[in-house]
């Protein structure tokens, strides 16, 4: 078997101090028949190695396209990206040919993603599954594609992995499912892992010990990691910054405690009033009123402005741009910005 040769992009093992991947400035619209849905609107972050950037937001908040385009797996068409710049390691993958693309894509970006039992095919065993990474990109034998398998089976901590190595995906409970993923995603000890909803519908002990997991491989292996999610209990303790997303655009971003403790944003607000706390046992949880917007028919202004409390009338007309967030005695809070006309309301009010 003809081994695939690696695209020529420097490790970031080897260290140049640049970002492993930043997004710039990317649009992603996907042309229906009712019209143009503008998904991602220019939206830009990025993650170092050995850094985890959670990417926050509803669903239909544009996190899981943008990540599939930093993958290179949407459908085009009907997707297109007009505008924007996809680094890792300082080169552009939109400039990139479909094959250079895919050299990357698994060896050097892998992905997981949040539905394992139909990400997995069901009439292969997982061994297999797992060994085909090291027999397509290695040129391994089976035999040995198989042992490999094992190990990182072992190395996600699957109970009995070499007894197991020949079940099937329904054999494994959810929980173990999601561990089979993780293992591929590491098959070929990636420089940079995007988990899109690893722990959706995951009870919470089982989310708590896959999140766990990610954690210990991310600091084994120092890659980067992009954690998508709705839920921002799970990202508490795993995160360093945060990103939130609406209706196509990045809304605030802040390092994940510093977010925590005095969000900049109406909708991160939220979101965190949201989430159920022991110390307000027996009060109706809060719950942001409204729906987001349809992405064909985004509202004008801030699209966030038909939900928010503190909307005005600059907010139904002007588009609020990432504006940085200070101190009231105008120092810099580094790696804050907050997409609201009245930030300084809600970061200090």
């Amino acid at each position: 078997m003809t081994v695939i040769e690696e695209v020529s992009v420097p490790s970031p093992r080897d260290g140049d101090g640049g970002p492993l991947l930043e997004v710039r400035d990317l649009h992603v619209e996907f042309h229906t028949r009712e019209g143009v849905v503008k998904a991602v609107n220019g939206v830009n972050y990025s993650v170092d190695a050995g850094e985890t950037l959670a990417v926050l937001g509803e669903s239909g908040s544009g996190k899981s396209v943008t990540a599939q385009a930093v993958m290179g797996i949407l459908d085009m068409p009907p997707a297109k990206i007009p505008q924007g710049e996809i680094l890792f390691r300082g080169q552009d993958m939109l400039k990139m040919s479909g094959e250079e693309r895919r050299k990357i894509r698994g060896r050097r970006i892998a992905m997981i993603f949040q539905d394992a039992l139909s990400s997995l095919n069901p009439v292969l065993s997982v061994g297999y599954q797992l060994g085909e990474m090291f027999r397509v990109h290695q040129g391994m034998s089976k035999k040995d594609a198989k042992a490999k398998a094992i190990e990182l089976m072992d190395r996600v901590k699957i109970p009995a992995a070499a007894a197991r190595v020949n079940d099937y995906p329904h054999q494994f409970s959810g929980g173990m499912r999601q561990r089979i993923m993780i293992a591929m995603a590491l098959a070929l000890e990636p420089d940079l892992i995007i988990a899109d909803e690893p722990t959706t519908a995951l009870d919470v002990t089982v989310q708590a010990q896959v999140m766990e997991l990610l954690a210990d491989l991310q600091r084994e292996y120092n890659m980067g990691l992009i954690l998508i999610t709705h839920d921002l209990g799970v990202v508490a303790d795993v995160a360093d910054k945060i990103a939130v997303m609406y209706a196509g655009r990045i809304v605030e971003r802040a390092p994940v405690h510093e977010l925590y403790k005095r969000p900049a944003h109406p909708y991160t607000r939220g979101l965190l009033d949201s989430i159920p706390r022991l110390d307000q046992k027996g009060q109706e949880l809060y719950a942001i009123k409204g729906l987001p917007p349809n992405l064909l028919r985004v509202p004008s202004g801030c699209a966030f402005n038909p939900r928010c409390p503190k909307a005005q009338d600059i907010c139904r007309t002007d588009i609020p741009d990432l504006f940085p967030v200070t101190e009231p005695d105008g120092s810099e809070l580094v790696g804050r910005a907050s997409a609201c006309h009245f930030w300084k309301e809600t970061i200090h009010g």
